[in-house]
């Protein structure tokens, strides 16, 4: 049996002839001549260099595959927002020149990624730094910045790469913000020590053994106040032995929790033993000769000032996590220094643009709303997004989502509401299937596909590489042991079956049965939906499956993470080869990375979009593994991240578009605020959370909330009649337009164009909408157009109604026209949420086709839009984004709007009459509302951007948001 000392020597020669052949053939100019050919030769001559130092045969063609993928995979641009204003240009090329941080980084990154995706780092590091203020300015500065990334796309590489720049440009003092427990805070560190430090650092903080960057370039010096291991955070004690630190000195790096312990001992020091001067105003300790650099990495999470408690298990307060106290304690730390930077890093950046960016107080200074700068980044186009993962909305429906999702049902049983894992259940909760404390059916079939998965890996190769599998049921650590104990148990015994071949033939079958009717078709439709240059590898033969087997079992581990340390650090264990199935709850949520994660079981309560997004671990980097992924989890679930994928991606648009037009991250905050679906996270990180200001200028609300009550629909149903019968019958039936010769139409739906703004008021005042909708509320819309019109906006209108949907229900005759039994919304009961339905509401995760916004547009007007959508476009693939889009975006189309008719700018009432039923059979028993077999009207508006946009404000029904979406994890 191969030892791991033996494992980490060939693993080490395998990174030493992919890094050198990778530099060989970066010494070609000519990209052209990179060919399959050109990098085997290339290989051959590392290979070569290496054979005489070790008596370990290089696989060749498993570096050849490797630097393939590298050599095909490309980055896009990232945008920007800026804030300009006290700001000096600063770096410049010769500023760089002598730089020795970024320069042992780029070798570094170089000999694990791309040199596409390391220059495409290397630029948006540039960009961000350049944001941030010269550390040689010596009067008073505060830049404060957020970095949106992708869930798991790489922002720590990112954040590195802008931390070794900011130190060669002369920040002394560096602080990472690194989540609020020990295993992701250690494995940031470990990270840091590789990228940045160059070594392992040790108990008493003296430098260890040299690691990552060390191999390229000489020992830096860095000092760390933190380390790797579990207790190494900066604490009391530690302060004690450190005195100031000199200007002179190389910079100091600080990794620590998100914790009133740790940042306050941190901040003592500060203001003790390194501050050297008082603010002349009211005297605080002040440091001036230090410029800071402050990375908080997941910025949404703890940083913001919710107001909201955090509980423990046992029900108590957590003081060491309220967020009121961390961002009180992040922001005095910033206001310690006249001279720093924040630079916020997030996937999900809702809650951050929710900060009230006037909360400044004497003691704390101002809030870490990211008033300089917001940054959107690419990921490399091997990333697998939400767009990827779940599919795009188009429109012709849902397309291009990846088969690997797998509905789950048998962990819960809705009736009695008990079973294994309910999905309210207390920390007292002994998970059952069928009276037994075992896994459920579709449990056991996830960790099947594990085995599977670690097989197929092992013979293509990938054996040196670690293989997770995830299991996030529950936030409670005490249930968590009992899933683990469960699992272990089923482990043990398809183990002990496999291996002794004992009892074995059923567990085979069921393995072979998912390896032909899953595994085989899978792989071949993956395929379909990658670009050639990451297409999953050939399956190998069910022989050498088995073959593997009894090893892969005998490897495979059951791990609860609760938040220590040493979870983090096993997959830096030299030699060691991982197959884990890791149990856990809020510790794996937010930021550690499961190194080769494979399949994941997941079930949640939560609806709150930044929250399940952040969830998402199985996003990620999946170079040759893609087919053998897999996502066990309820139908529901899938449905919200498709919806949490739509929302995202326009966001990402409305960005595109705002940076294209040179806006600043105050005005792109209020954009976020009107978003029907991305409001949905917890309002209390709204911070002045009672009252929302939104402005609904180029924004699209849509009625996705509704009553169960037959009245209420009956008087929405009677203001849509009203509504058409004022219109008069001069419509446009079933509109359709030539659109470069691919034709728009839209069947059984009437068009009028040119109406008066009173009609449109008038539906909105008779028409009710839940009181609990975040943006569509009609008290609301009335209010702004009616300030509009005021200002000499929105004066005109079309309207549309909607027909020939696929829905059933009774036959309703709308005024001038034929009675209609078939209702629009692409089958509204696929767009139900059965877990948004109770006593008083229901609600549907999408409303409009995207295609609808053009339907009063002219060719000339949709070709418009079609350039305003391409000018702000950039290819993306994990966005979706491969070609030019050959149809406008909802926003170019509510761009160019505001030209329609000359200079009038034109509002769209979009009317959609709903399937009544919740499925196609027309059974009272299945009416969405009660006793109502009638169209239940919904509507959407489109609104036209405007230079002079209006706000307005709501209050917000916190207890409702409290109920409907849970506490935020």
């Amino acid at each position: 049996m191969t030892s791991p000392e033996e494992i980490a020597a060939q693993l080490e020669l395998l990174e030493n002839v992919i890094a050198t052949a990778q530099r060989l053939v970066k010494t070609e100019k000519d990209k052209s001549k990179v060919t399959p050919t050109f990098i085997a030769e290339k290989v051959r001559l590392a290979a070569e260099m290496f054979s005489g130092d070790s008596s370990f045969i290089v696989d060749q063609e498993k570096v050849v595959a490797t630097l393939i993928q590298r050599f095909s995979h490309w980055i896009g641009k990232s945008t920007t927002l800026k804030d300009n204003a006290g700001h000096f240009d600063w770096l410049t090329a010769t500023r760089k020149r002598d730089w020795q941080y970024w320069r042992r980084y780029e070798d570094y990154l170089e000999s694990k990624l791309s040199d596409i995706v390391v220059e495409g780092i290397d630029e948006a590091t540039d960009d961000i730094l350049g944001l941030l203020e010269d550390p040689q300015r010596v009067d008073d500065w505060d830049r404060r910045g957020l970095v949106v990334g992708h869930v798991q796309s790489g922002k720590t590489s990112n954040y590195s790469g802008l931390i070794c720049k900011a130190a060669d440009a002369g920040y002394k003092i560096i602080i990472v913000l690194a989540g609020m427990h020990n295993n992701l805070r250690s494995q940031t560190q470990m990270r840091l020590e590789e990228s940045f430090l160059g070594y392992e650092t040790t108990i008493d903080r003296d430098p260890g053994m040299p690691i990552g960057v060390a191999e390229f370039g000489e020992d830096l010096k860095t000092n760390s106040a933190t380390t790797r291991a579990e207790n190494g955070d900066f604490n009391n004690a530690i302060a004690k032995h450190f005195h100031g630190i000199s200007p002179e000195e190389r910079p100091w790096l600080f990794v620590v929790k998100k914790q009133k312990s740790v940042l306050t001992a941190l901040l003592n020091w500060i203001q003790k033993r390194v501050a050297d001067s008082n603010d002349a105003s009211n005297g605080r300790k002040l440091v001036t000769k230090l410029p800071l650099l402050m990375i908080d990495d997941e910025a949404d999470n703890a940083s913001v000032d919710t107001g909201e408690q955090m509980f423990n298990d046992d029900g108590t307060p957590d003081e060491e996590h309220h967020p009121k106290t961390i961002n009180s304690l992040i922001r005095q730390l910033l206001h310690a220094f006249s001279r720093k930077a924040y630079v916020g890093y997030t996937a999900t950046p809702f809650a951050n643009i929710f900060i009230h960016h006037k909360g400044a107080t004497a003691k704390e200074g101002p809030d870490l709303f990211p008033r300089s700068f917001i940054i959107n980044l690419a990921a490399p186009s091997n990333y697998v997004g939400p767009a990827r993962m779940f599919g795009k909305m188009t429109k012709e429906g849902r397309k291009g989502a990846l088969p690997l999702s797998r509905n789950i049902a048998d962990h819960y049983d809705a009736e009695s509401d008990s079973g294994w894992m309910p999905p309210k259940h207390k920390k007292t909760h002994v998970p059952t299937y069928k009276g037994q404390e075992i896994i459920p059916p579709s449990l056991n079939e996830a960790i099947c596909a594990f085995v599977l998965a670690c097989a197929v890996r092992e013979l293509r190769g990938q054996d040196g590489q670690h293989n997770s599998m995830l299991v996030h049921v529950t936030r409670f650590v005490d249930v968590q042991n009992h899933v683990r104990e469960q699992i272990e148990a089923a482990v043990r015994r398809m183990r002990q079956k496999i291996t002794r071949r004992i009892d074995a033939q059923e567990q085979i079958e069921q393995l072979r049965n998912l390896w032909e009717h899953d595994f085989l078709p899978i792989r071949d439709e993956v395929v379909k939906l990658s670009p050639v240059e990451d297409c999953p590898p050939e399956m190998p033969s069910w022989d050498d499956i088995l073959a593997v087997l009894p090893d892969v079992l005998n490897d495979i581990e059951v791990r609860s993470i609760n938040g220590t340390a040493k979870d983090a650090l096993d997959y830096a264990t030299p030699g060691a080869v991982l197959k884990v199935i890791a149990v856990g709850g809020d510790k794996l949520a937010r930021g550690l990375t499961l190194e080769g994660l494979c399949v994941s079981y997941f079930v949640r309560t939560t609806k709150m979009y930044d929250t399940l997004m952040q969830m998402g671990r199985w996003f990620g980097y999946r170079p040759g593994y893609l087919d053998l992924c897999r996502l066990y989890t309820s139908a529901d679930l899938v449905k919200w991240f498709g919806h949490i994928a739509d929302a995202s991606e326009e966001l990402r648009e409305e960005f595109d578009f705002m940076a294209e037009a040179k806006l600043t991250p105050e005005q792109y905050g209020l954009k976020v605020m009107s978003h029907e679906v991305l409001t949905v996270t917890s309002p209390l990180k709204m911070r002045n959370a009672q009252t929302l200001s939104l402005t609904y200028s180029g924004t699209r609300p849509q009625t996705i909330l509704f009553h169960r009550d037959a009245k209420i629909q009956q008087q929405n149903l009677d203001a849509t009649d009203t509504l058409i019968r004022s219109l008069g019958n001069s419509w446009e039936n079933s509109p359709k337009h030539d659109r470069d010769g691919e034709p728009d139409s839209w069947p059984n739906a009437r068009l009028w164009k040119d109406i008066n703004v009173s009609d449109v008021l008038t539906f909105l005042g008779a028409y009710v909408t839940h009181p609990n909708a975040t943006s569509a509320k009609s008290v609301l819309l009335s209010e702004f157009i009616t300030k509009m019109v005021g200002t000499g906006q929105l004066t005109k209108w079309s309207v549309a109604l909607l027909g020939g949907g696929n829905g059933v229900g009774d036959q309703h005759e709308f005024p001038g026209g034929e009675p209609s039994s078939s209702y629009s919304i692409r089958k509204t009961e696929d767009s139900v949420d059965p877990e948004r339905v109770d006593q008083k509401s229901f609600a549907i995760g999408v409303l409009t086709d995207p295609k609808d916004e053009g339907i009063d547009l002219s060719d000339d007007a949709w070709r418009e839009a079609l350039a305003l959508t391409r000018a702000a476009w950039k290819p993306e693939p994990s966005r979706g984004r491969t070609s030019l889009p050959n149809f406008p975006s909802g926003k170019g189309i509510r761009e160019t709007r505001g030209r329609l008719g000359g200079d009038v700018d034109r509002g769209l009432l979009l009317l959609y009459p709903l399937t009544p039923h919740f499925y196609k059979e027309k059974t009272p028993e299945r009416l969405i509302v009660p006793g109502w077999s009638k169209p239940i009207m919904a509507f959407a508006i489109a609104f036209p951007s405007s230079d002079n946009p209006i706000s307005v404000e709501y209050e917000v029904n916190l207890l409702y948001w409290m109920q409907e979406y849970g506490p935020s994890e």
